[in-house]
């Protein structure tokens, strides 16, 4: 042993952590290679940055980061011409694990293994191990490097044993080599051949294509000599090196808008999403003050076949510093934007950020907030300057946007602003809330609506009848997630959203509705008797029974209260496997219909006896339910009721 060489040996924590991570199977091996770049990336950024104001420690070339591989010694060199290290970087940097988080980091890869014992990536660097995963693809590690405006190098030293050396070395020139003595290739551990060239250049683009500095490799080919005419010699092949940067380095996140053309944006876009369909639109924004950060968000023209698989990619890129962390960032974006691709590269946040450090950081919670905010302004601007574009865009993701209106509190009428409807106003052409309060009617203060299977049952619906009527228009909602926002639906600019099927129905000016009321008032003393033997008959199906001022056509319909489920919330429910409890809803007559006149007339006059009443009664209700669309509980009892009406008449 050399005279200079000193040996260190870890803390007691500190060995245990080293030996949990060589001796875990760990689920993605390859990260190592991007936590050197990383390392080799920031002190290429330190050494540009103290130049600054010390020019002698300006790099005399190019900055850059340079891959070496040796098949027959099974080792793979990442070298760059950074800041560099002296002795007591190294002691500092490299030689103290997990600062003050070694704790942490042990309970964090314990827990981890009493899953499944696979580690998740995200735990590397969590806890200021990055460097340290080196140790699951390498039996040795050797460090050597030379600090910018020092003459002396060193050379740090470990087997992952615990344990390290330090000695002084010849290097000339600044920057930092790490050497690691690959372990056999094992591809059923995920442990793969990290010299071959094909290997090394997919785990960069992967990882660190938008690295700011070159990412080279000397690669080797073989060419023959040609002859005049083109063709190859025979036995003429000679080898030669050449260097290759294997990295983009083109952030277009980070170039200025004016520099990017459109063509390059759609062919970033083909990479983040595998999407080969154009994107519809785009945006960029910088974030700025406390954090800083920028996102290039991509609008798609086509919905993905898995937008409603609860196991579907979803999320954006996340990129801290331009190194790649996470594909799928959920926490970017709310749920209800998942369809949205793009990147955020963030400067401020930790390089291995973990999912759970995700969910409660004050950064990504901002972040989140102005992406939201700026991809609901491009929408509306959309919305506004071209419809048609706009139209398609709903098509595509109309039903998945109005999850946002009973999820994201904060947005909902923004959200609500940005929904298209269709309506009874046009067959054919889809509105927006505001253009409907624009065409309401004097007087009218809430917004109808009607919800349904389809269109068509639901404009042959008796709820329509009266607003039909009048003239009144009424949304069409037939989304299924339509039935889960209007179980308590919000206000737009100060106005109540109504269903058609639901309370009581006012219309017209209040000297219409006051007449209105006059009228019905009168009839319920006429059809008193009635409404209460109906009911008796009823009693286990409905909670009431009354005369209806919505019906014109209709001799019966069924409502609901104001805080009742609708019928076609109750069937969601159920088709998810949910237990619904009964609901009790009222059935409304129309008075002014000859079957409900006659069905009076033989009942004032005792034409009618109980037996006959509660067929008819039975008749009704069961109608009520087939005009909305819903089951009926014992459809062959209802065939053989009507026909034996059927041929009494006859």
């Amino acid at each position: 042993m050399s005279a200079t060489l000193e040996r260190h040996v870890f803390q007691a924590e500190t060995k245990e952590v080293l030996n949990l991570m060589v001796h875990s199977i760990y689920s993605n091996k390859d990260i190592f290679l991007r936590e050197l770049i990383s390392n080799s990336s920031d002190a290429l950024d330190k050494r540009k940055f103290q130049a600054l104001t010390d020019s002698s420690l300006g790099a005399s070339d190019e900055s850059h980061i340079l891959l070496i591989t040796d098949n027959d010694k099974k080792t793979l060199i990442v070298e760059d011409n950074g800041i560099g290290m002296n002795h007591d970087d190294l002691v500092q940097v490299l030689g103290t694990i997990a600062k003050s988080g070694t704790k942490e980091f042990m309970g964090a890869l314990k827990e981890a293994q009493k899953t499944d014992s696979i580690l998740p990536p995200e735990l590397i660097g969590q806890f200021g191990v990055g460097f340290y995963s080196t140790f699951i693809v390498a039996d040795k590690v050797t460090v050597e490097s030379r600090k910018a405006g020092d003459e002396q190098g060193w050379k740090w030293e470990s087997t992952g044993d615990g344990s390290f050396t330090i000695e002084p070395v010849q290097k000339d020139s600044v920057g930092t080599r790490v050497i690691l003595q690959l372990k056999k290739v094992d591809q059923e551990d995920g442990m793969q051949d990290y010299t071959s060239e094909w290997t090394l250049k997919s785990i960069v683009k992967k990882y660190s294509d938008f690295v700011a500095y070159p990412i080279q490799m000397d690669i080797e080919r073989t060419s023959p000599d040609y002859d005049d005419e083109g063709k190859a010699i025979e036995g003429s092949e000679k080898s030669t090196v050449e260097r290759e940067t294997l990295n983009s380095m083109k952030a277009i996140w980070l170039r200025p808008a004016n520099e990017v053309t459109d063509e390059e944006y759609k062919e970033f876009y083909r990479h983040v999403s595998h999407d080969w369909n154009e994107p519809l639109t785009w945006f960029r924004t910088r974030m700025e003050g406390t954090f800083e950060a920028q996102a290039l968000i991509y609008v798609p023209s086509k919905a993905p076949h898995d937008l409603y698989f609860r196991d579907s990619k979803r999320g954006i890129q996340l990129y801290v510093k331009r190194v790649f962390i996470m594909d799928e960032c959920k926490e970017l974006l709310p749920d209800y934007l998942r369809f949205m691709k793009g990147v955020v590269d963030s400067e401020d946040l930790n390089l291995n950020i973990s999912r759970e450090i995700l969910q409660q950081s004050r950064q990504i919670r901002a972040i989140r907030s102005r992406l939201v905010k700026k991809t609901i302004s491009t929408l509306e601007e959309m919305q506004q300057k071209n419809r048609e574009q706009y139209l398609g865009f709903w098509k595509e993701f109309g039903r998945v946007m109005k999850e946002g209106i009973f999820e994201d509190h904060e947005n909902k009428e923004a959200l609500l602003n940005l929904a298209l409807f269709q309506s009874t106003n046009s067959e054919s052409e889809m509105t927006t809330l505001n253009e409907y309060i624009e065409r309401m009617k004097p007087g009218q203060e809430k917004i109808y609506y009607a919800s349904g299977e389809d269109r068509k049952q639901i404009e042959n619906s008796p709820h329509l009848e009266a607003f039909k009527a009048k003239g009144y228009e009424v949304l069409l909602l037939t989304d299924p997630v339509d039935e889960m926002w209007t179980q308590r639906p919000p206000e737009f600019k100060s106005m109540n959203f109504q269903s058609v099927g639901k309370g009581a129905v006012e219309l017209g000016t209040e000297e219409e509705k006051q007449a209105a009321e006059k009228e019905l008032s009168e009839k319920k003393e006429t059809y008193k008797s009635l409404l209460e033997a109906v009911q008796s008959k009823l009693s286990e199906s409905v909670k009431e029974v009354r005369l209806s001022n919505r019906l014109t056509d209709s001799a019966s319909c069924l409502v609901s209260n104001d805080n009742d489920m609708t019928p076609q919330m109750e069937q969601l429910l159920r088709s998810m496997n949910q237990e619904v409890p009964k609901t009790k809803r009222i059935l409304e007559l129309n008075p002014s219909h000859p079957l409900i006149e006659k069905l009076q007339t033989a009942f004032g006059n005792q034409a009618v006896d109980s037996s006959k009443l509660e067929d008819y009664s039975y008749l009704l209700y069961n109608q009520a339910l087939l005009a909305e669309g819903s089951p009926l509980p014992e459809p062959g009892k209802f065939s053989k009721l009507l026909s034996s009406l059927l041929v009494g008449i006859i």
